[in-house]
């Protein structure tokens, strides 16, 4: 990035005392640009550690919302609005109060990908990287996971002693990633290690040396002895990758491991923001309140 982007941006940044978070899936230019890029969970937590008191979001609408249910009294700005996650839609409330009715010791565990109103329904929030750690810290029997079935499904494989109850949603860009299309990829490669998303479909996962959250694929590659991985995640994701470790080789495993809505959030939306400061995240406070429970539930047992 030319070096006058880079002043300007810095500049409003620090006249609006702005902080700019930054999703791993979003374009490589607006990762250089911020002053965070992590996963959902660093993400959350590190939005309750700011002191600016603006905070704008380069990423999907539910993570802005999270950023704003953690800091009510910060305001919280979209790179882009329409940047939405289908995924978290996935989940219906009537659904919850029934599955409440049918098993009353359940808990509703909620992955963070998901609107605010599912999180006013749930007991404890969690996120790919901590999801196995807190499922096991219940003392419930029945879980109920929402959205996402192939997360659901995953860690249920770990915690055999839980009884949980699925619900169907899922992440378009991960489902469309095929054990064909892996073994493809190794037939390529075959020196590569599979990385993979526990939003990938369990076909796909028995193939992969290693299943992490975005966070812990950067890490496990960044430490790996292996020079050559296929990663089953989106493609934002090369970036990070790239930048730790210039000397290793990654390879995709198709055209499908894009994310549009990720990829609304360009360098020039940025700017446009910065500048204009619109697309506020505002939230009925009753919704805010009843959804701060378990996000603060889920950092208060994901840093036992």
């Amino acid at each position: 990035m030319d070096r006058e982007t880079v002043e300007k941006i810095t500049k409003l940044k620090e006249e609006k005392d702005v902080v700019i978070l930054a999703h791993y899936y979003v374009d490589g230019e607006v990762q250089e640009i911020a002053d965070f890029v992590g996963d959902s969970y660093y993400l959350a937590k590190q939005a309750t550690k700011v002191k600016q008191k603006n905070i704008l979001f380069c990423g999907v609408t539910f993570m802005g919302e999270s950023a704003k249910i953690l800091n009510p009294d910060k305001k919280v700005y979209m790179a882009d609005d329409t940047a939405d996650c289908p995924m978290a839609h996935m989940a219906d409330v009537d659904k919850i109060r029934q599955v409440r009715e049918e098993y009353p010791d359940v808990a509703v565990i909620c992955y963070v990908n998901s609107t605010a109103e599912i999180k006013a329904e749930s007991d404890v929030c969690v996120t790919s990287s901590n999801a196995l750690k807190i499922v096991k810290e219940l003392p419930n029997e029945h879980i109920y996971f929402i959205p996402d079935y192939n997360l659901a499904h995953y860690i249920s494989e770990l915690v055999p002693e839980k009884k949980f109850i699925f619900n169907d949603g899922f992440c378009h860009v991960h489902k469309s990633i095929h054990s064909e299309d892996i073994e493809a990829a190794k037939n390529a490669h075959p020196e590569a290690l599979v990385l993979a998303h526990p939003e990938c479909t369990a076909d796909t996962l028995k193939l992969a040396d290693f299943i992490g959250s975005t966070s812990e694929i950067i890490d496990y590659a960044t430490s790996s002895d292996c020079k050559e991985f296929i990663i089953c995640t989106e493609m934002g994701v090369f970036f990070e990758l790239m930048q730790k470790n210039p000397d290793k080789k990654f390879y995709s495993v198709g055209h499908r491991q894009f994310c549009p809505n990720m990829k609304k959030v360009r360098i020039e939306k940025v700017i446009e923001k910065l500048e204009n400061m619109t697309d506020e995240v505002l939230l009925d406070d009753e919704i805010r309140e009843k959804a701060n429970a378990p996000l603060v539930r889920m950092l208060e047992l994901a840093g036992k």
